[in-house]
């Protein structure tokens, strides 16, 4: 029996289109191995903020409770944009490192996985 996917044929406005975002746009950030937070952040981001921003002042903020976050090392780090390995320049924009509106960033700290080890 052929199996028949399911499209569906959505109409109206999208009411989380970039330009509703005042110049900003979405960015969803997940910490691979961490399931303290169940599911990505998704913040309003500049386009033109450096990539470098993220790891210094961004990321460390949407994570404060976290007791792993003072232990990344960011030169360790392992990034996955939309699944797929990537290595982002810190000194680009979010935008020059191809990370669009609704762009999905994942990142794996090797050395840390789970509070105390516990997704080893």
């Amino acid at each position: 029996m052929a199996v028949i996917a399911a499209v569906p044929d959505y109409r109206g406005q999208m009411m989380d289109s970039v330009d509703k975002f005042h110049g900003q746009q979405l960015l969803y950030i997940g910490w691979e191995d961490h399931l303290m937070y169940c599911a990505p952040l998704c913040i309003p981001v500049n386009p033109q903020t450096p990539f470098r921003a993220l790891t210094e002042q961004v990321i460390p903020s949407l994570y404060p409770e976290h007791p792993d976050t003072p232990k990344l090392r960011w030169d360790k780090v392992q990034w996955f944009r939309s699944g797929q390995p990537f290595t982002p320049d810190p000194a680009l924009s979010l935008v020059e490192n191809g990370l669009g509106h609704k762009a999905v960033i994942r990142f794996r700290a090797p050395s840390l996985s789970g509070i105390n080890g516990s997704c080893s």
